[in-house]
């Protein structure tokens, strides 16, 4: 136990004289720590929980001394518990014993609080509530939580504090239990060849769990291997501490090595071997191209050939060679024509697969060869250092074969400007081509390749253009004022070339088309005031050639003018009304003078068809009026009506019959009772018709004998086999109006032996033509059925057979006796 012990006493004050001869030995009262001794053998680690020298230690405030004086507060620190980590047990492992010194007076009852206790993580530490010995309960891990704070507790067994809460620092000791690891397992990185030693490459980075602070967490770097190792084993290096890798050698070549991989190695407890935990990661460092190879041509001089006149074609194909990395900038090649082409005739363009240049010819008649010359070069510039090589120059010959070029119009198209109406015959213009091929002599000839309306002619020689025909602005050929046509212009070369002008002739209008009136037809009432008709013009031709319009009404005849008469509203626009109080309804024919603006004026007369008809208060035509008003009288328009009336009772008349005839259809009496018919239904299916081989049978089969006369009065031929024979039709035997079981079989005698002699009941008398089936069919002759008309029937099984039949087993059956 910690003791507080002097020499001399302590007051308040410090150094009391009086009592200075008493030697005094106060003890402290509080709470004591008491720390498990060291077991034997282990060594002693600073801060661990053997650290203390004493046995008892009292942190809190003093109790009053007798003499009346306080003792002064002291404040104690406590010092942190420590607890390696991955420690192996067994637990639970004491830590330290806590006891209050007021023990011995009342019962104490300790715990502790925070996280770690009663706060997760629960119950890594307990107490024992009575001895006050603390506890951890399981294995500690720092890379999870370094520290723990926690808070002890004294209290009676009533729960009433007895000491103050005091502070518990426990902190937990790193263990190199945790490996360096890589950011990443694999790095990239990039150098240009030909850099120096020193320059930067790249960085890797790993991180370790454990405290940085200590050996553990400190690590180093290290370079393992290096692939390849050309042009040396040690091209790079790293910086221990840091990671960063630079080269260390001259000589990197892209060309020859175009990638190294390295492996890296970090280790803890600072890079010690023996003792630390290793990782390793790979960095792959590419080596970047520079441009330190210029290009150069695989030959010195080209050659190449081309008709004239055939531009954006490839006349040669450069060929170089660059040994840097091919589709970049330090590759792709320029080519640019130094001499040779002032006028500049040539391209030359690079194909982005291959790098080979394309001499393009764009233009090239004047001269019959060319002699370029051509340098190469790369879109970056060369390294420094590097100069551009003898090679990268070549000479070019082109030689131009002549080909007979098509003639061609210089103006084209041509446009041309004249009034409509122009006379046939007249001459437009000479529209003629040129032949461009000037050490030729060749003739041009012309001819017509299009021309809608077929108005002109060209001459074959010269190319002069004469009107065909009148020419008309308002027709369907012309659009926005303008005629066009196209001429071709043919050499006589070898073989004959062509080419096309297109002539545009711009039509200026004249005064040749008179108003036309509109509308054709209208409406109006049969007395005036109530409605008008308004009328206007339609004039093909264009201003000034067209309104303001002029509408009046012709003198002859005079019921015109004394029936109807004109209204001028606008230039454009009259009015067409009544002049007289009433009209008869009708159609009336109403001419009408329409006289247009142009120089010299166009006059037209034009017939409107007025609808004159009765109206309503609106103003609008009634229906009768309407009708009248087309032509019809009153009479016409009853007989209409009544001959609709007929028309629909016949429909309703013979929609009754139908109906009826269905009904009595439906509701006819069967021969015997319903509760005496014993019949089934009688299924009716449809005939399948026959096969290939029905075909091949004999028409004349169905001729009716000659021996039916005596049955039939008809004439021989040809008759179907569903036609009904004509004759007298025998009387059959009424039934009885009450059926009796008695006489059922008297009364099917008598309608079998109707039947037998009525030629017109079916079957009818006739040849009866089946499907044929086809040869070699297995089923037999029906004629081989045996057939009985004797009476000796025995009908005894029809008891068997149901009730449904057990009437005609009571009629038939039983024998003689019935």
């Amino acid at each position: 136990v910690w003791q507080d012990t002097s020499a001399e006493p302590q007051t308040a004050g410090g150094c009391n004289p009086e009592n200075a001869k008493e030697p005094a030995r106060k003890k402290l009262t509080g709470f004591a720590f008491f720390f498990p001794k060291q077991p034997k053998g282990r060594k002693m680690v600073p801060g661990d929980l053997a650290q203390q020298q004493s046995d008892t230690l009292l942190p809190w405030r003093q109790h009053q001394s007798p003499n009346g004086l306080r003792r002064q507060k002291r404040d104690w620190v406590i010092p942190p518990i420590n607890v390696p980590e991955n420690s192996r047990g067994p637990f639970p492992q004491q830590l330290v014993r806590i006891r209050s010194d007021k023990d011995k007076e009342i019962h104490i009852r300790y715990s502790i609080t925070g996280v770690g206790a009663d706060q997760p993580p629960m119950e890594v530490f307990s107490i024992d509530p009575v001895s006050g010995r603390m506890y951890v309960t399981r294995p500690m891990d720092r890379e999870e939580r370094a520290s723990y704070h926690l808070r002890a507790h004294a209290v009676d067994m009533n729960g009433n504090k007895v000491e103050n809460p005091i502070d518990l620092y426990i902190y937990v000791i790193d263990m190199n239990d945790n490996r360096p690891e890589f950011i990443n397992q694999v790095y990239n990185g990039s150098v240009d060849e030909g850099s120096k030693p020193g320059t930067y490459v790249m960085t890797v980075t790993a991180n370790d769990a454990d405290d940085s602070t200590t050996a553990n967490g400190m690590v180093r770097y290290r370079i393992v291997t290096q692939t390849p190792q050309s042009p040396s084993q040690n091209m790079f290096t790293i910086n221990s501490e840091t990671g960063d890798i630079v080269t260390v050698a001259a000589g990197l070549d892209r060309e020859k090595v175009q990638q190294y991989i390295v492996i890296v190695q970090a280790t803890d407890m600072e890079g010690n071997l023996n003792y630390g935990l290793s990782n390793t990661a790979t960095a792959i460092i590419s080596v970047t191209d520079v441009n330190d190879n210029p290009p150069e041509f695989t030959t010195s001089t080209y050659s190449g050939e081309v008709p004239e006149n055939r531009v954006e074609v490839v006349v040669a194909n450069l060929t170089v060679m660059d040994r840097d990395q091919p589709h970049s900038p330090n590759w792709n090649a320029i080519y640019r024509i130094i001499s040779g082409d002032p006028s500049g005739h040539f391209t030359i363009r690079t194909d982005p697969v291959t790098n080979e240049g394309m001499v393009t010819a764009v233009d090239y008649e004047m001269n019959r060869a060319f002699m370029l010359t051509v340098m190469v070069s790369n879109q970056a510039p060369l390294a420094s250092g590097i100069q551009m090589s003898f090679q990268s120059t070549a000479g070019v010959t082109i030689s131009v074969t002549d080909v007979n070029e098509a003639p061609y119009f210089p103006t084209n198209h041509k446009l041309i400007r004249l009034e409509e109406g122009v006379p046939t015959g007249t001459v437009l213009t000479t529209f003629s081509a040129v032949d461009p091929d000037r050490f030729m002599q060749q003739a041009v000839r012309y001819s017509k390749l299009s021309d809608p309306a077929n108005w002109l002619n060209i001459n074959a020689t010269n190319g002069q253009i004469t009107t065909a025909a009148v020419l008309d602005r308002e027709s369907d050929y012309i659009k926005n004022n303008v005629y066009e046509a196209t001429f071709l212009a043919a050499d006589n070369g070898i073989p004959p070339a062509s080419g096309t002008g297109t002539l545009q002739i711009y039509l200026i209008d004249i005064n040749d088309n008179a108003p036309e009136l509109l509308p054709k037809e209208a409406q109006i009432c049969e007395k005036p005031n109530l409605n008008v008709i308004n009328i206007t013009a339609a004039d093909a031709d264009m201003d000034p050639n067209v309104g303001p319009f002029v509408f009046e009404l012709p003198s002859v005849p005079s019921a015109v003018r004394k029936n109807w008469t004109i209204t001028r509203l606008n230039g454009d626009y009259a009015q067409l009304s009544l002049r007289i109080m009433y009209l008869e309804a009708g159609v009336y024919d109403v001419p009408i003078i329409v006289t247009d603006s142009g120089n010299p004026p166009l006059y037209n007369t034009s017939v409107i068809k007025v609808k004159v008809c009765p109206c309503d208060e609106n103003g609008d035509c009634t229906t009768i009026g309407a009708v009248a008003a087309a032509g019809l009288g009153t009479g016409a328009i009853i007989a209409i009506l009544i001959c609709i009336i007929i028309l629909l009772t016949m429909v309703l008349l013979f929609v009754v019959w139908m109906k009826r005839r269905e009904k009595e259809r439906h509701t006819k009496q069967l021969l015997i009772d319903p509760e005496d018919d014993v019949r089934d239904n009688i299924l009716k299916y449809d005939e399948e018709g026959g096969g290939e081989e029905d075909q091949d049978y004999d028409l004349s089969q169905l001729q009716q004998p000659e021996t039916m006369d005596h049955v039939l009065n008809k004439t021989p031929g040809v008759r179907r086999v569903d036609e009904r024979p004509i004759g007298a039709e025998p009387q059959y035997p009424i039934r009885p109006v009450i059926p009796h079981p008695g006489d059922i079989g008297d009364f099917i005698n008598e309608g079998l032996r109707a039947a037998d002699n009525d030629p017109t009941a079916p079957p009818y008398d006739s040849l009866l033509v089946f499907d044929y089936e086809g040869s070699g069919s297995t089923a037999g002759s029906v004629s081989s059925l045996n057939s009985s008309s004797s009476g000796d029937q025995d009908y005894d099984y029809l008891n068997d057979w149901g009730p449904r039949f057990k009437k005609l087993a009571d009629m038939y059956g039983g024998g003689e006796e019935d």
